[in-house]
């Protein structure tokens, strides 16, 4: 054991460039997996992250003026409290849509206990701290949350209008924009939340207002315990509603899956991809020591005590960088910039971080240990004949094509840098395909970017073709004769569809679908069909992918309904792609549903905006059209809810990035070192350091082309069939995918190439200077 302890220190100090690369390698590897959980755990976890930074309430208790909530804070359980605010229901109007708002009076100071989490603008201001006056200052601003805001396409520096409990009408300036750990707006369900100072609450409620105060318990199992707790000390008839945590989880929990699901993808191929990189580094070290484990067995070490050397070297060099990395994650990873640095800021306080700041580097080191291991056990095999390694051919032997190329005189280089990087099959596709790895993930990674940004820029193209729905109040508002004389009034607006929405039952009356009517046998609404074809005659329909796996049914299929006790038989001829009520929507022509009830009336008219229309300014038109007669939303677009993914996928692309980079380096390191007698021998019949360094510049260009186009064509096919998946199985619908523009796919494939030759530019130049003298060392 002393001697394989001495060889291993004299071995470390006569290679410290290479342990100190196996060193960074596995640093950066560990790294590159940490924050890649964190990114997991950021974006997959967006409900669990807001209410860890928010410090927030697992219940929210709605009360009638004068209870007695302070007498809250001697209930067992309970750790602290968030309140009491006074409250009021309000409905708020910006730019013609409306929505039911319980504003909360707030303080100046955020509270410890259920904190907003201000994401744009700033907080309440004081009325002497405020920029002006009026609804300039502090007493006339409000916050809303950001589900509502969005609602109302509210911004910074908007002026909303509140109408209290009493009718009177006050506008109020949107001072910024909170996330809150609470269930969000729904149009037509829930309310939203706003924050405005006690004063403004006083002034449009006058006193006629309930109270919140919100509970943050020691052991959240005890959630429904503590509530009858403190419904008893309140009293019930004094309790007005009951908000629970678990109810805000699974508001958010459509999100979640969907997030943890695209997200788990990527983490398990980072983890592949940086094994292969860990693994990879450590095997070309172990075979770069060829003639010094076949100088040790000649003066007669055994293959046991070998392998244990290289063992205990590697297993060594590995808990060394393991520790570095997974130190410098905890230390500095919050101050990295842009969302990388703010996901593992967050990270400690998320569900799963213990487990993976301990797994992931155990299982580096496991796997380095097994990787080290396998390689251990072939150094034991080396067999002790220096001359055997020497009588073998490094390189591919010089093709007919290449002698042709270069008696065409094409440049020595180029002929030769394309034989080193393709010298034989095995040799070839075991590189290209490591480094292909990381570029398929990348390439995985724009697709789902360029499938988000498809419903953004092409709405109509993702079953989003009416861009806004109004609908008249009843029974004050115009009728339908009325309503569509006002809205071709208003610029912008291509199309109207009047709409009608109905449940129905299923067959067998186990379930309920949506059936809707939107336009008309003569204009009909421009579904997204992706599978048979659009409506075209009486009882036809389209349907989701969600409702034809509901049914079991397909396309060309009759499909019996009913309701209001009444059947309804229509014929499938289409798929569409449908992103509203998990695809479970069935839809025909209004005609079509008046064969029915002749009676029936458009409950909202869809409206269909002309290209590059802007939405707001038509819902601002619209509503001064037709005042405020007019109830007017925006189409919900499921990339409101995967907005954070855009972020963590630039910064997953970023992780890869660094994982490719290090696979790299070992593949230039591992070339270089393979063909050192080759590179001495071009030297000696002729060729001049510059070529010699230019040949290894190539080589390794062209094995980063061939990677980038492998793992972009690989990528491409992988993302498409991943994102259509995803889709199918949330009942959108297969057919959303979007492959990234080709100047996108350039820019991967250049960013490679480019890459490679940086990282060759120091290994080549530190190859061509080799003296020929050194060709003796090169024959073991």
């Amino acid at each position: 054991m002393r001697a394989t302890l001495r060889w291993a220190q004299a071995d470390f100090r006569a290679h410290r460039g290479e342990a100190l690369f196996v060193v960074l390698a596995s640093a950066g590897v560990i790294a590159s997996l940490l924050l890649a959980g964190a990114l997991f755990g950021y974006a997959a976890n967006p409900w669990q992250r807001v209410f860890n930074q928010s410090h927030g309430a697992h219940i929210w208790l709605h009360t009638r003026a004068g209870a007695d909530t302070d007498a809250l804070s001697g209930v067992d359980g309970v750790a602290a409290l968030s309140g009491p605010y006074r409250t009021t229901a309000t409905t708020v109007e910006s730019r013609g849509a409306r929505a039911g708002v319980m504003l909360r009076a707030a303080p100046v100071e955020p509270p410890q206990t259920g904190r907003p989490l201000v994401g744009t603008g700033s907080w309440l201001t004081a009325p002497d701290e405020g920029p002006g006056s009026g609804s300039g200052s502090g007493v006339g601003s409000v916050v809303l949350e950001t589900s509502v805001a969005r609602a109302l396409w509210a911004e910074p520096g908007d002026t909303v209008r509140v109408t209290g409990p009493d009718g009177a009408p006050h506008l109020l300036r949107v001072s910024g924009t909170a996330d809150a750990a609470e269930p969000r707006y729904q149009p037509g369900g829930a309310a939203g939340i706003g924050w405005v100072l006690p004063a403004t609450l006083e002034e449009i409620a006058r006193g006629d207002t309930g109270q919140s105060v919100g509970l943050r318990l020691e052991d959240p199992g005890d959630t429904d315990f503590i509530v009858q707790r403190a419904v008893t000390v309140l009293g019930a008839d004094r309790v007005a509603e009951v908000t629970k945590w678990q109810q805000a989880r699974a508001d958010a929990g459509g999100d979640d899956r969907l997030l943890g699901a695209m997200f788990a993808v990527f983490g398990l191929g980072a983890l592949l991809a940086a094994a292969l990189a860990a693994s990879g580094a450590i095997g070309a070290r172990v075979r770069g020591q060829l003639r010094d484990i076949a100088v040790l067995k000649a003066i007669g070490f055994t293959p046991g005590q070998v392998a244990r050397g290289f063992l205990v070297q590697h297993l060594a060099f590995a808990l060394l960088g393991v520790a570095l990395g997974t130190t410098a994650i905890a230390l500095l990873g919050a101050r990295i910039p842009g969302r990388i640095g703010e996901a593992a800021a967050v990270w400690h306080d998320l569900p799963g971080h213990t487990a993976l700041m301990i797994g992931i580097p155990v299982g580096a080191v496991l796997l380095i240990a097994a990787s080290t291991g396998l390689s251990a056990w072939r150094a034991g095999r080396v067999p002790p004949v220096p001359v055997a390694r020497a009588a073998l051919p490094s390189a591919a032997p010089m093709t007919a094509l290449g002698k042709r190329a270069l008696g065409v005189r094409v440049p020595p280089a180029l002929v030769l840098g394309w034989r080193a990087a393709f010298p034989r099959r095995r040799r070839t596709l075991v590189p290209v395909a490591r480094l292909a790895l990381p570029l398929v993930l990348i390439t995985v990674a724009l697709v789902a970017w360029s499938t988000l940004d498809q419903f953004r820029s092409r709405p109509a193209q993702m079953g989003l073709a009416a861009a806004l729905t109004v609908r008249a109040e009843q029974p004050a508002g115009p009728s339908d004769a009325e309503l569509e004389e006002t809205l071709a009034t208003v610029p912008d607006i291509e199309a109207v569809h009047p709409g009608a929405e109905m449940a129905a039952l299923v067959p067998g009356q186990t379930g309920t679908i949506t059936l809707r009517g939107l336009g008309t046998a003569r204009r009909p609404y421009p579904s997204a069909v992706v599978e048979g074809r659009a409506v075209a005659g009486p009882d036809e329909a389209v349907a989701g992918q969600g409702l034809l796996d509901l049914l079991g049914v397909r396309v060309g299929d009759w499909v019996r309904m009913t309701v209001g006790g009444r059947p309804q038989i229509l014929h499938l001829v289409g798929r569409t792609i449908e992103p509203e009520s998990g695809g479970r929507v069935i839809t025909t022509t209004l005609d079509a549903l008046r064969e029915r009830d002749p009676q029936l009336r458009p409950a909202y008219h869809a409206l269909v905006l002309r290209e590059g229309a802007d939405p707001r300014a038509v819902s601002g038109a619209l509503a001064t059209a037709a005042g405020a007669t007019l109830e007017i939303r925006e189409t919900p677009n499921p990339a409101d809810r995967l907005e954070p993914a855009r972020g963590v996928i630039g910064a997953l692309i970023a992780v890869l990035a660094l994982i490719g980079l290090i696979e790299l380096l070992t593949l230039i390191g591992t070339g270089v070192r393979d063909r050192g007698r080759d590179l001495l021998a071009l030297k000696a019949i002729g060729l001049t350091p510059r070529q010699i360094g230019a040949m290894i510049v190539t080589a390794a260009g062209l094995t980063a082309l061939a990677a980038a186009l492998v793992g972009t064509g690989v990528g491409l096919l992988s993302g498409t069939w991943l994102v259509d998946t995803q889709g199918a199985s949330s009942g959108i619908g297969a057919g959303i995918a979007q492959l990234p523009p080709l100047p996108v796919l350039l820019t991967v494939t250049a960013g490679a190439v480019l890459g490679a030759v940086a990282a060759a530019a120091l290994p080549a130049t530190r190859a061509a200077r080799r003296r020929l003298a050194d060709s003796l060392s090169e024959t073991l």
